[in-house]
């Protein structure tokens, strides 16, 4: 905790008062906040936030430390780095979307089907190659109003019965996939309801998650039989990005 309190006192001591809408007034050691005043924005005791800088054995909430991180105004690796010190999930992580437009355009220079999944295993963006072979799960309008879900597609459209080689084994393998990949996530509003809603409408993934099987998202080879291409083969390749961890570019190499 140590690490925490460190990283904590850090920021509060280059946070001036104006920043945060307080006077500057007064004598002041630093140019920076004082304990009593963060402690007041962030509707703490004190000595309770004296005791977190120090390092004490206190457990602040992801409530309080995204409060701490609104207060301090982090910036998105700043934010994650404290959550990652406190072994704390961010309650508002799936509301910092990464911008579309880049995504589109690293998958538009990708010469193969590639496709990128958010954390609930929507599709934020795909590219022509990934359309042509997805009918019926990346085939939506513009204006839809849920992303594509690849759960959803795999339990819910028949397209996908027809389109993937061996379902039955797939559809088991992608479920213990997914929850390997949600880890200490299953909390989150988004995936809580996600499950939920498969779970309510599909007894074939009910009884696959039930089972608590968890396997890596390996990649390896993936066969479909498409209704105008036949017979397909790739090899899958998923790669997690760098400044977002919750999402995974998926690519699948002929």
């Amino acid at each position: 905790m140590q690490n925490l309190g460190d990283f904590i006192r850090a920021h509060r001591e280059r946070t001036t008062p104006d920043r945060v809408g307080l006077p500057a007034g007064g004598r002041r050691r630093t140019p920076g906040l004082r304990r009593e005043e963060l402690a007041q924005l962030c509707d703490v005791s004190p000595t309770w936030l004296t005791w977190l800088e120090q390092g004490r054995d206190v457990a602040p909430s992801g409530k309080l430390l995204a409060r701490l991180a609104d207060v301090l105004h982090l910036s998105t690796a700043e934010r994650a780095y404290l959550f990652s010190l406190a072994e704390r999930l961010d309650p508002h992580a799936d509301e910092m979307h990464e911008e579309v437009q880049p995504l589109q355009a690293m998958v538009n220079a990708i010469n193969a089907p590639a496709y990128v999944l958010d954390r609930q295993w929507d599709a934020l963006a795909w590219n022509a190659d990934a359309l042509a072979l997805f009918g019926g799960w990346l085939d939506v309008a513009a204006d839809a109003p849920t992303r594509p879900n690849l759960l959803r597609f795999m339990f819910r459209s028949a397209a996908a019965r027809g389109l993937i080689v061996d379902w039955g084994e797939r559809a088991s393998r992608l479920v213990a996939e997914f929850r390997a990949d949600i880890g200490k996530h299953t909390g989150l509003p988004a995936v809580v309801g996600l499950i939920a809603e498969l779970a309510q409408g599909s007894t074939e993934f009910q009884a696959r998650w039930t089972l608590q099987d968890v396997v890596g998202r390996d990649g390896g080879l993936r066969r479909f039989q498409h209704p105008a291409m036949g017979e397909l083969a790739f090899t899958q390749v998923t790669m997690h990005l760098a400044k977002r961890h919750d999402l995974k570019l998926v690519m699948l190499l002929p």
